[in-house]
């Protein structure tokens, strides 16, 4: 029973719901928390959890998810996980804040793509579900959007330092999301008649004061330019020191900074860059991909025409070939877990290497000593084996390493000179790629 992680999906927007309810600690917990669940139960359709993880993971059921808070509790605070096995993608965290702390629901849910989000009964569903939840455990501040839109709004802090935000939390309107629950207090004080006379698709006053706004049917349209129309005159109305063009400008300009961009990349890192673009925030994503479609990697620079290259001057060549097979076998040893195709030895494994060393920040997570005498030795002596094997590539081995040469048509390459400057930084793991000096050597080979 495995959880599919929001993270190992497609690189797509998510719906983010935070949520923050207060409820009674002097009922009994499964009492308490029973409307809680039913509520989800009814609502959550196709993205419904089947998994509660605590210590271990279990098959969803409420027998489950007290076990799961058992075995996660302490004194102030206990928690679990919720997720699904199967599409859509749920990643949501389920919090108890108990006494002496003021006693919270806390809950973080992502459902993962935002386009499961496009009809509108399921919207509605998803609505109803946060309305009773809000109705039953009163919140000071709730919202529903999609998460690289409320990434880059800069929520939680809205610009001010962490401390502060802690402190004062949602206190003001910084921003109106997809879906809103505003406290009673944040209802006073910018006026009930007012929070009720908003122009938005829902406006309701709940029971317990709270405030539940909804801008429009549908979430996966958040930066539609109707959408965007529609935030901004809620934000206006609640806030009316803001200017409506200045604060149209700045949603327009998110909307801009998420529209799709086609990948034009390189052709020689193309799949390297690819899989670096889904490493991104769902928010910076499309701005990354508009770097790397401008950015070209330098020229490989290790290599000598053939008639420049060094004769060897080791004294058994083949001990020396054989000494850099072993040094091989040294990156072998260190990725074959993480990278199980380093086995192969193929131009495929150089830019599972790549990412790999680049998601991991080899060059500054590990000391520098360990890069300069086992990393740069061992990703050298690969490189020139790959050139062996697949462009008939011959070593001419030198007593000095970063001399040692291999000779593909008319140019000698010099592995252990690109592993050195390959492993400078994270940026030169791009920059000085196994895989473009790879692909250059290939284009020379004739």
């Amino acid at each position: 029973m495995k959880a599919l992680s929001v993270h190992d999906l497609k690189a797509e927007d998510s719906l983010l719901l935070t949520f923050d309810g207060a409820f009674d600690p002097r009922v009994a917990r499964e009492l308490e928390l029973e409307p809680f669940l039913h509520v989800l139960e009814e609502h959550a359709g196709e993205w419904m959890p089947d998994i509660v993880a605590g210590k271990r993971q279990r098959k969803y059921a409420r027998a489950a998810l007290w076990k799961a808070l058992e075995e996660r509790g302490s004194e102030r605070y206990t928690h679990c996980g919720l997720y699904r096995t199967r599409w859509p993608a749920l990643d949501m965290a389920f919090g108890l804040y108990l006494p002496p702390l003021a006693p919270r629901l806390s809950i973080l849910l992502e459902v993962k793509p935002l386009a499961l989000f496009t009809e509108e009964e399921r919207c509605r569903q998803f609505v109803e579900m946060v309305r009773a939840w809000a109705s039953r455990y009163p919140v000071s501040h709730a919202s529903a959007h999609g998460m690289a839109d409320d990434q880059l709004s800069g929520a939680p802090r809205f610009g001010r330092d962490m401390q502060t935000s802690i402190r004062d939390g949602f206190d003001n309107v910084y921003e109106v999301s997809w879906l809103n629950v505003f406290g009673p207090k944040l209802v006073e004080a910018v006026g009930r008649e007012r929070m009720l006379s908003t122009p938005a698709w829902r406006v309701e006053e709940l029971p317990n004061g709270c405030v539940l706004l909804v801008t429009r049917p549908t979430a996966a349209d958040f930066a539609s330019e109707e959408a965007r129309l529609a935030q901004t005159r809620a934000h206006v109305h609640l806030r009316p020191e803001l200017d409506f063009d200045t604060v149209l400008r700045t949603l327009r300009e998110r909307s801009a900074l998420l529209a799709p961009v086609e990948p034009r990349f390189h052709p020689d890192v193309a799949q390297l860059l690819a899989r670096v673009v889904d490493r991104a925030a769902s928010h910076e994503r499309q701005r990354t991909i508009a770097e790397f479609n401008a950015w070209q990697p330098p020229e490989p620079e290790e290599w000598r025409p053939a008639d420049a290259a060094l004769p060897s001057d080791v004294e058994e060549p083949q001990g020396a070939r054989e000494h850099y097979d072993d040094l091989a076998e040294h990156l072998v040893a260190l990725l074959h877990t993480q990278v199980p195709s380093v086995f192969k030895a193929t131009p495929e494994s150089l830019t599972d290497i790549d990412f790999y060393f680049w998601r991991e920040e080899f060059p500054t997570s590990r000391s520098r000593e360990a890069i300069e005498e086992r990393a740069v030795p061992a990703i050298g002596a690969y490189l020139g084996e790959v050139l062996v094997r697949h462009l008939g590539g011959q070593w001419i081995p030198r007593q000095k390493l970063e001399e040692a040469q291999v000779r593909v048509g008319h140019r000698v390459w010099l592995p252990f000179v690109r592993a050195r400057h390959y492993m400078g930084s994270r940026q030169a793991l791009l920059d000085y790629s196994l895989t473009h000096l790879y692909r250059e050597a290939e284009r020379h080979r004739g």
